[in-house]
Order: C-alpha cells, then sequence, then structure tokens
C-alpha cells in the first residue's frame, strides 16, 4: 500500500473511501450452531451492501479464526469488519485488537451479538435464524457510519467535591486527603457532623456517638487537604470526568468566621434562634409532656384481682 494512505498512527487511512466490509460468522461451538443456521446467515450477510466478503468459523475467537480475519482484510482491502458472535463484553476487545494489528483503525469494527441475545433465548431454529439476520444487517448499517477514532490522554483534575458533611462525608474526604487530594467538604448546615451528632450511641454496638464522630470532626478541621464549606450549597455542576466545574453557594452568617472564638454569644441573643422549653416522650400515639412524665405511675395488678391488696 503507498505511504500516502497510512496516517500518523501507521493505520489505513480509509476516511474517503467506499466502505468494504468483511463479515464473520462465529458457530462458538453449539452455542450458535445448534439454534442458528450459521450458512444462511453468511449467504444473507454477503448479499448486504458494501459487504466484500462473508465467511463463518466454528470458533472465530481462537488464533485460527483471528488470522482470518486479518489475512482477508489484507487480502481484499477491507476497511470495515463485522464479527457476529457471542456478547461484545467477552470479545470485543479481542476483535479490535485483531483488526488494529492488520492495520485498521480498531474503531472499524462492529460486533453483533448473536448467542446471548439470539441463540441462548430462543428455540425456534428458523425465528433464531431470522433475528440473527436481521442483528447481523443492522451492524453492517451501523460500521458504515463508523469513523476512525483515536484515543488521547488529557489531564485531568484531580480535586474531589464532596457533598454532605454527615459521618459518610467526612470519612469520604479523610481517605481522599490520605491518598493526596484536594478536597472540597460542602455542608449546607453550619457544622459538619450531619445527624450522628444529635445521636447518643450507634447501633448495633451502642458505642458512644460522639466519641466515634468527634476525633474525625476534627481531623477534617485541621487536614490541610480538606477545605471546609460549611453553611454552603451546590448550586450548579457542569464540565465533564476529570474537569467538573462547580458553583457553590456561601450562606450569609452575618458572623466574621476569621474573628470567631465559638463562645456561642450570638447563638444566645439571636432572635431567630429556638430553643426547646420542654421535653415530650412518644410513646406509640401518646405524646406525654415533661410534667406529665414526673407524675407517679400507678403499679400494675399483675394478677388481674381486684382484692389481691387485701
Amino acid at each position: 500500500m503507498n505511504e500516502e494512505h497510512i496516517n500518523e498512527q501507521g493505520e489505513n487511512n480509509v476516511e474517503n473511501e467506499e466502505p468494504r466490509i468483511g463479515v464473520f460468522v462465529c458457530h462458538c461451538g453449539t452455542n450458535i450452531a445448534q439454534t442458528v443456521d450459521v450458512a444462511k446467515v453468511v449467504a444473507f450477510a454477503a448479499t448486504l451492501p458494501g459487504v466484500i466478503i462473508a465467511r463463518e468459523h466454528k470458533y472465530m475467537c481462537s488464533d485460527p479464526g483471528q488470522l482470518g480475519i486479518q489475512k482477508d482484510i489484507e487480502e481484499f482491502k477491507l476497511n470495515r469488519v463485522v464479527v457476529s458472535s457471542c456478547s461484545p463484553l467477552m470479545h470485543e476487545l479481542t476483535f479490535r485488537e485483531t483488526v488494529e494489528d492488520a492495520g485498521l483503525n480498531k474503531f472499524l469494527f462492529q460486533m453483533a451479538n448473536i448467542r446471548e441475545q439470539c441463540s441462548w433465548v430462543h428455540e425456534d431454529r428458523q425465528l433464531a435464524t431470522q433475528k440473527a439476520m436481521k442483528l447481523v444487517r443492522a451492524a453492517v448499517a451501523r460500521v458504515v457510519l463508523h469513523v476512525p477514532l483515536e484515543i488521547k490522554t488529557v489531564p485531568v483534575n484531580p480535586a474531589t467535591v464532596v457533598v454532605g458533611g454527615g459521618i459518610a462525608g467526612i470519612e469520604a474526604a479523610l481517605t481522599l486527603s490520605q491518598a493526596g487530594h484536594k478536597v472540597y467538604l460542602v455542608e449546607r448546615e453550619a457544622s459538619i457532623g450531619g445527624k450522628m451528632a444529635h445521636f447518643d450511641k450507634t447501633f448495633p454496638t451502642l458505642d458512644c456517638a460522639a466519641c466515634i464522630l468527634t476525633p474525625k470532626m476534627v481531623s477534617t478541621a485541621k487536614n490541610k487537604n480538606v477545605e471546609l464549606m460549611t453553611f454552603s450549597e451546590i448550586e450548579e455542576v457542569s464540565g465533564y470526568v476529570g474537569n467538573f466545574n462547580v458553583k457553590i453557594r456561601k450562606k450569609p452568617r452575618m458572623v466574621d468566621i476569621e474573628a470567631c472564638i465559638d463562645c456561642g454569644l450570638c447563638w444566645q441573643e439571636c432572635p431567630a434562634s429556638t430553643v426547646p422549653t420542654k421535653r415530650k416522650i412518644i410513646v406509640g400515639d401518646r405524646v406525654i409532656s415533661t410534667k406529665e412524665s414526673q407524675m407517679p405511675v400507678a403499679p400494675i395488678n399483675a394478677g388481674g384481682d381486684e382484692d389481691a391488696s387485701s
């Protein structure tokens, strides 16, 4: 092949060529051939527009099967390949490497799953064969639209935004920071800790909740790789993996955080603060107030006899 038909990656430059498609149908032992008439599928594929060669093989994923594909690519000047066999999850990478080794861009390949989506889910041989033909026809129609793609390596921003400063968010932030990543921990409340900060004990060990949570809160606050953004909410997220843009809105505190010493005086004087004046005990559908709960409870007569005390 002339040098001008080779691109920078050493692959055949086929962008301006008419499609020359090779279709290869696998028997997969008896997994496909027992239910699908492979010979009919091959004969049908040979009649499709753009198809130059159609072949069958007992095990297309085997070394002889892959070598046959590469030989036909070179002999018939194929610029696109369709393999009808098992699931792409199993062998798509295998066949991509096969066509790439033959000088084609590996994305000029399409796979039709006629095993999991056809032979394994049907008993009627005629209907299964017809369905296999339709799957092959769809794969051929699709591969015509494929264009050569190039895999690129791009830099990513390793910084991470963790939304929610509960125990899960704190643990995630600490783990990521220990791996050397910059972490932005966003919490909508004035302090991290979440629901766990309101618990006395944790299930099922009944360990002290504060004893578990408090050291982690302190470690998070002192960690140089973690930037706490409390009283803040996510407004917008845009971008893509490795390069997200996150817009965060910080709610007004009316307090200078840098000058704050956590004395609590502003909280005591704040007219918007709601301080509970009494506690409630909920027993089924009953709500018992503090005064009601302090009243003596009449002893229960276990014997059920009104005169049992006499």
